[in-house]
């Protein structure tokens, strides 16, 4: 089954969770050719190994603390910070307790304007 996509324009709750943080899942918000959004939820003690992509992407975490691993150090991204990365660097994340980010990322290496 397809997962759902809001169309334009449609409102899109991002607010913390919460209590239903722990039955919660990774959602893909929105996705275009250009862009795609999506809701990690990462319980304490998760982690994503280091990956990389090819587009410019934003790390926003709305609940929580992760440890982010990138550009030779690990910071924590605690609730009401963002962190934006060029394409192709390198980066992993560590839920220090349950957490969910907002993650968008550029999917066109490069647009014409």
């Amino acid at each position: 089954m397809p997962q759902y996509h809001p169309a334009p324009g449609e409102l899109i709750d991002v607010r913390p969770l919460g209590n239903k943080l722990g039955e919660a899942a990774s959602i893909a918000l929105a996705r275009t050719d250009d862009f795609e959004v999506m809701r990690l939820v990462m319980p304490k003690g998760k982690t994503i190994p280091e990956h990389s992509v090819p587009a410019e992407l934003t790390l926003h975490c709305l609940e929580g603390t992760v440890d982010v691993q990138t550009l030779d150090r690990t910071q924590p991204l605690q609730a009401g910070q963002m962190l934006y990365l060029h394409g192709n660097t390198p980066y992993a994340l560590s839920a220090r307790e349950d957490s969910s980010v907002l993650m968008t990322v550029l999917r066109k290496e490069h647009m014409n304007g």
